[in-house]
């Protein structure tokens, strides 16, 4: 988009040209055109108030769906070094110790070689027991460590480890997380203001919330907002998500691209390229240790029903 008879060497309201004594400053609107004050800024916004929203939804857009197309460092295992399998929580186990997300093919493959302590730190097991979880998780998020901070915001959210559930101080911890760069806490704030637990509804916390989390890669977050866009009829707003999350292995996702193709709304291409790319992702997480944690644990639910 160019906004005719504009140069970017002089002021887009009075013409002043850049140069020594006068320092030329980008729109942060549609950054198209530079100014020379805040009187000419505001004079170029009113005349061109349309161009520059446009511009800048652009610009916003440009951002949300160029980003975050690759799972963050949190997803995959730090010992085989792997992305876990979707849904994370279903395939891992979270250790205080070392704030590290394990899967459970290194998980059964250390307790085969009868390693019972933390897999990766080999923190003892005693050590690992709820009586010392809070306490530990307390003491790094008094450093600051955003991981922390979010997951005793989930003990706080659910009321877990003896903690009276404390939805307004699980939104506090996970504010300042997201503050920190946690995208998972983006996500957890997203769900909260999205439900309305604890906190009042709000749609644009909700949107602005799994933006920031989808843009630095969180699936489910980047899911929802295709959700949402669905639910509020900008349908190819909602496929152009649903097809980054697809094939970043996200099921829910791939079903919600077939159905929009069913209804003639997404492209052959587009569900061909979320199918594919969904496959890749599923050879991704793949691995022999994975494959006999499953069958361990699927043993484990049998003998215990």
């Amino acid at each position: 988009m160019k906004m005719s008879g504009l140069r970017v060497d002089v002021c887009a309201n009075c013409g002043i040209e850049s140069g020594d004594a006068v320092k030329l400053k980008d729109c942060t609107a549609c950054r198209l055109v530079k100014y020379c004050s805040v009187d000419c800024q505001r004079a170029h916004r009113k005349r061109h108030k349309k161009t520059c929203k446009q511009r800048a939804a652009e610009l916003k857009d440009e951002r949300l769906y160029g980003q975050g197309h690759e799972r963050p460092e949190g997803d995959f295992c730090p010992i085989c070094t792997l992305p876990i399998p979707m849904p994370i929580k279903n395939h891992s186990g979270f250790y205080i110790c070392c704030m590290k997300r394990v899967c459970h093919g290194c998980v059964v493959a250390a307790a085969k070689r009868g390693i019972v302590d933390c897999p990766f730190c080999r923190t003892s097991a005693a050590a690992l027991g709820d009586d010392a979880l809070i306490p530990q998780l307390q003491k790094r998020a008094d450093a600051k460590d955003p991981t922390a901070l979010e997951a005793l915001g989930e003990q706080y959210s659910y009321g877990k480890c003896g903690l009276e559930k404390d939805v307004p101080r699980a939104i506090e911890l996970w504010s300042e997380a997201a503050g920190l760069g946690s995208q998972n806490a983006h996500f957890y704030l997203g769900i909260r203001y999205f439900e309305g637990d604890g906190v009042p509804r709000d749609a644009a916390k909700v949107v602005y919330h799994w933006e920031k989390a989808a843009m630095q890669g969180h699936v489910k977050a980047r899911h929802n907002l295709g959700s949402h866009e669905h639910r509020n009829g900008n349908y190819e707003r909602a496929v152009r998500h649903w097809l980054i999350s697809a094939k970043m292995g996200c099921e829910k996702s791939l079903e919600s691209m077939k159905g929009m193709f069913v209804g003639g709304i997404a492209t052959k291409q587009q569900y061909t390229d979320a199918l594919k790319g969904y496959q890749i992702a599923l050879e991704e997480v793949k691995s022999l240790d994975r494959d006999v944690a499953v069958e361990e644990i699927a043993s484990l639910k049998f003998t215990a029903g």
